[in-house]
């Protein structure tokens, strides 16, 4: 067997087809909070968080007008975005809340908290906060044993930051 890859490897961004790029900027930048960094006209544009130069891309090059593939197809699950703590976490369920946009699940899974909808467009998103490593469950042999329980959204938005 070959030598694991470099431990230090990240998932860099996602460049996701949308149909209506207007639609998609509303939805990362006016629900989600991330931050237009670029646009290429009125077929791409780039948003992020924290002035990096991109981590989502958003482009309608051979999606405009179109729409999402049908369930049972191949594709893309869903495009993770992690959270760097829960208060972070609870302030993104704050937003979707005030812009009606609904969840498809919440759970925790031990080692994260996290809360499933889908974008505009049909793309699947989860919104989530890792744990400390050491808190992850562990069965008797010291391996990791993710669960899928139900999170408890009240509680989680208690810890939302106030808006002034």
């Amino acid at each position: 067997m070959d030598k694991p890859i470099h431990p230090a490897v990240r998932i860099g961004h996602v460049h996701l087809k949308v149909s209506d790029l207007e639609r998609a900027l509303a939805f990362y930048c006016g629900v989600l909070g991330f931050e237009l960094t670029q646009r290429y006209g009125t077929q791409a544009a780039f948003v992020s968080a924290g002035g990096y130069h991109h981590h989502i891309g958003l482009n309608t090059w051979e999606s405009r007008g179109g729409k999402a593939p049908p369930r049972g197809t191949t594709g893309l699950f869903h495009v993770a975005i992690l959270y760097p703590d829960r208060a972070s976490l609870a302030d993104a369920l704050r937003r979707l809340i005030q812009h009606r946009v609904p969840l498809d699940g919440a759970s925790d899974h031990g080692v994260s908290e996290a809360l499933y909808l889908h974008d505009p467009d049909g793309n699947g998103l989860e919104l989530y906060v890792d744990r400390d490593p050491g808190l992850w469950p562990r069965n008797a042999k010291g391996e990791l044993e993710m669960v899928t329980d139900a999170l408890d959204l009240e509680a989680l938005l208690a810890e939302a930051p106030i808006q002034s």
